[in-house]
């Protein structure tokens, strides 16, 4: 009884559980008063982590998606998939979501062909219709750890449902405009080159009925943890305000939230803009940081000055300007930000301080 119980527990895989991956399992954690609690999996490329992940509350398992061989474990182990691994960081195309979503599939082809071999029936006739009937094209199978019978027919429609953790960058430099998510990708680095590469074969496979999956694409990510400090301390300069770039920003936690919530109300094949409510340029948000910290503000150049003093990927994110529009995230997912803006964040870790240093 205590078996099937586990069995039946709701299943999460992490597939590059970072710092983001390990908020979205504390979360998790904090939901223990639901009827059966979820086990969350946790895939990683470095053994060293597991001790980590155990401590945060996932199972962690050492895989590398540029060695499908290695991912063999996860084929079939979870129906619900947060994809927050980056892309390779070469070339224009996503070879590691690439091999996920041969090793998801794999899965269900060894699964199905058990299946059919236990119930096939041996006139030739019946056969082919059997055949007909089982492989139509949104036929999926659910792995049982040690299964005591012959999965069920119903089981076998079960599909995989895929959160992935895209960029904002795939729209490129947008001069500046409130976009939403029907905008046309355009992508200008090849770094967003791999993230649409990803996002394409996401949506491939979901015509194909292999995968269920929703996309949210992430601004800059900030939390106590990853904040500019260190450039602040440098005094690596920013561009002047005439020649500055909107950006957009979201909270780590925030992040972890949407995430979670686009696995149960997120629609098929719908991307989300998973950014919070500030509209700031690129050095007012420096500014802001270096205010609330007591830090220097970044000294202002002008973009030729900065072409010549900046290092080329500081650059690029410096030639992309766009303002995200959350409507979506707030009609369809009703999301609630801990952090509506930065401003809030930043006047949160003020008090925090303040707190400790009156102790």
């Amino acid at each position: 009884m205590n078996a099937t119980r586990t069995l039946r527990r709701p299943r999460v895989l992490i597939v590059g559980c970072g710092d983001v991956g390990t908020r979205c399992v504390q979360q998790l954690r904090q939901l223990q008063h639901l009827q059966h609690s979820t086990r969350v999996f946790a895939l990683t490329s470095h053994a060293g982590r597991c001790a980590e992940l155990r401590a945060a509350g996932a199972i962690p398992l050492v895989g590398d998606l540029d060695v499908r061989r290695s991912l063999a474990r996860i084929a079939g182990l979870a129906p619900t998939v947060l994809h927050l691994a980056p892309p390779p960081k070469t070339g224009d195309v996503d070879t590691r979501t690439r091999a996920l979503l041969a090793t998801l599939a794999a899965r269900r082809v060894r699964g199905a062909r058990a299946h059919l071999a236990s119930h096939t029936p041996h006139t030739p006739i019946g056969r082919q219709r059997f055949l007909r009937a089982a492989w139509a094209p949104r036929m999926t199978a659910q792995t049982h750890i040690v299964p005591d019978r012959p999965l069920p027919a119903r089981r076998l429609r079960v599909t995989p449902r895929i959160v992935y953790a895209s960029t904002s960058g795939v729209y490129g430099d947008c001069g500046g405009a409130l976009i939403d998510e029907t905008r046309a990708v355009a992508p200008e680095n090849a770094r967003a080159k791999r993230r649409v590469s990803a996002e394409r074969q996401l949506r491939r496979a979901a015509v194909r009925g292999a995968i269920s999956a929703c996309i949210a694409r992430i601004p800059g990510i900030y939390a106590a943890n990853r904040l500019p400090l260190a450039r602040l301390e440098k005094h690596t300069p920013a561009l002047v305000d005439a020649d500055d770039v909107y950006t957009n920003h979201i909270h780590a936690d925030d992040l972890a939230t949407i995430l979670l919530r686009m696995t149960t109300h997120g629609r098929p094949s719908r991307v989300i803009h998973a950014s919070d409510d500030s509209t700031l340029k690129m050095g007012e948000y420096f500014d802001r940081v270096a205010d609330s910290y007591g830090l220097p503000r970044a000294p202002r150049v002008s973009r030729a000055e900065a072409e010549q003093q900046l290092e080329p990927m500081m650059l690029s994110f410096m030639r992309e300007s766009r303002r995200l529009s959350n409507a979506r995230l707030k009609r369809e997912l009703k999301v609630r930000l801990r952090y509506p803006d930065v401003d809030d964040f930043l006047r949160s870790m003020r008090e925090q301080r303040s707190r400790q240093s009156g102790r």
